[in-house]
């Protein structure tokens, strides 16, 4: 497996593990934000309204 193919098949469990986390967030919303925590942290909070320390908690579980 290539490291393009490794990092693809990361990101598409990540983006699983959010999605099924932050149910409101769609394919769009997660593109924003791909490979930038600190932006997916500030994506979610302001979708949800939920505290970016609890975020990144949660964030961090999954990488």
């Amino acid at each position: 497996m290539s490291n393009k193919e490794r990092m693809e098949d990361n990101w598409t469990r990540m983006k699983a593990q959010i999605q099924s986390t932050w149910e409101n967030l769609d394919d769009a919303d997660l593109k924003k934000a791909r490979g930038n925590l600190q932006q997916m942290v500030n994506l979610i909070h302001a979708e949800t309204g939920e505290d970016r320390q609890l975020i990144m908690q949660k964030m961090s579980a999954f990488i």
